[in-house]
């Protein structure tokens, strides 16, 4: 199962947040799925075949040899889908970076923001009574000038200039798994920005359960081996994740 460290990192990160991660779907039997698809390459009959007929050491041998090999384009056989709220503009720039996925996101063209805004305060603001001052005024001024802007007839898709990174918002992306993998890991180590870490880790913690061989582990490159950061390392890495059978 899941190591310990990542509801106890995710649960700190989001302390006192709104952040809202659900698993809408994902592949069904998704290892299952991922080790028809790899041993297609090497067998006489068809893939539909081998979901139905294929053992469960089966499937485990399959999946052992192409992770540890690194051949991993079956994994891009099965995906997720979550839907994500209660985060800011400043994560969902930075989630949108990871190219191989697919995203919808509320747009700040269509959806005019009449009543109590939402933001997200990062905790080390939050924390600090004169910084949370200077937050809070600078974000309810910005809100105030955009519905001064709306109150003077200009439209959302113009007036939403002012809105700053932190308003919340809310997003749906898809995955395969070797995606999925490479964004947990370089978005679970500790050198992430603390809100989309927070993010990286509960999606971890939903999609484990859904495949546990793929997901052993999943996360920062410390939990498997060396840390991949170099110098800029965190010097606290992860307790290592359990060995492959």
């Amino acid at each position: 199962m899941l190591a310990s460290f990542v509801f106890g990192a995710a649960d700190a990160a989001l302390e006192g947040h709104s952040m809202d991660v659900v698993l809408l779907y994902h592949t069904p039997d998704p290892e299952r799925a991922v080790a028809a698809a790899a041993r297609l390459c090497y067998a006489p009959v068809g893939a539909a075949e081998l979901l139905e007929s294929m053992s469960d050491e089966a499937v485990a041998k399959v999946l052992k040899i192409i992770i540890t090999s690194g051949h991993l384009s079956a994994l891009e056989h099965a995906s997720y889908t979550f839907a994500i709220d209660g985060v800011s503009r400043a994560l969902t720039h930075q989630l949108v970076r990871h190219r191989l996925a697919s995203y919808n996101q509320q747009s700040q063209r269509y959806v005019r923001y009449d009543g109590e805004p939402a933001f997200i305060e990062p905790p080390v603001v939050a924390a600090d009574a004169a910084a949370h001052e200077i937050f809070v005024s600078a974000t309810e001024a910005a809100f105030a000038a955009y519905k001064q802007l709306l109150d003077a007839g200009i439209p959302a898709e113009d007036a939403r200039y002012l809105l700053p990174n932190a308003m919340e918002t809310k997003i749906v992306v898809s995955m395969n798994i070797r995606e999925l993998l490479h964004f947990l890991e370089l978005r679970c180590c500790k050198r992430a920005q603390w809100e989309i870490r927070a993010l990286a880790l509960r999606m971890l913690e939903l999609v484990e359960p859904t495949a546990p061989y793929i997901f052993l582990d999943a996360g920062a490159s410390c939990r498997r081996g060396p840390c991949r950061e170099g110098k800029m390392t965190c010097g606290d890495p992860y307790p290592k994740a359990p060995k492959r059978d």
